[in-house]
């Protein structure tokens, strides 16, 4: 079957690794150490995705302005005492290997800094996979389509020959205002009713079922 598509752009928290549950943590207990209001599971998670500041911005919207440097501190501290011990999630790396090896070209867009999608990608011993990255300290954050745009001028790709895979409406939406089509995965951070919403190609369980789409359509 003809390749439908040239390049694979993939989000990282929630979609590659199975982090959403660390994230949301750290930012809760964040915002206990400083006293402030300490979000709900479903705002601390409605907002990964996001660069760092917008999304505490988001799940602590009440703060001073003067505590949100010091929130990313405590975030960065208490995210920083489990990183290495985050997994992929099961089939990640097979898939993505596969897809390498099968001549796609792959790239991560991600709500991460460069810093910390550098150290997870050496970690996990991904690197080599992927031929361009975005973060949101690289350019604007989501759901802006910068990160897709450079991605594809970048690697030279057209929007008709791209696809995005996430696990969150930021992603969703980031995808669509770039003009690219978009895969939803239902095992991150945001509910698979407000995915389809957005209406992407599919909405998988995981990866054995993305890898199956993959063969299938891609």
């Amino acid at each position: 079957m003809e390749k439908r598509y040239d390049l694979i752009v993939f989000d990282w928290d929630g979609t590659v690794m199975d982090s959403t549950a660390v994230i949301a943590g750290s930012i809760q207990a964040a915002c206990r150490d400083l006293g402030l209001p300490v979000p709900e599971d479903q705002a601390a998670r409605h907002v990964i995705g996001l660069g760092l500041v917008q999304a505490l911005r988001h799940a602590v919207p009440d703060a001073p302005e003067a505590m949100y440097e010091p929130l990313v501190e405590r975030y960065r501290h208490h995210f920083l005492a489990q990183d290495q011990a985050i997994p992929l999630f099961s089939g990640a790396r097979e898939t993505i290997a596969e897809l390498h090896e099968a001549g796609y070209l792959l790239a991560v867009a991600t709500g991460k800094s460069r810093a910390g999608l550098d150290r997870v990608l050496d970690a996990s011993g991904m690197r080599p996979y992927f031929h361009g990255l975005r973060t949101a300290d690289m350019t604007f954050s989501k759901p802006h389509p910068a990160m897709l745009l450079e991605l594809m001028d970048e690697l030279a790709v057209s929007a008709e020959r791209t696809l995005m895979v996430g696990d969150t409406t930021h992603d969703l939406q980031l995808a669509q205002n770039a003009g690219v089509d978009v895969i939803a995965v239902g095992h991150g951070a945001h509910p698979p009713e407000q995915l389809l919403e957005l209406k992407p190609l599919a909405l998988l369980d995981d990866f054995a079922q993305l890898r199956a789409w993959f063969k299938a359509n891609a």
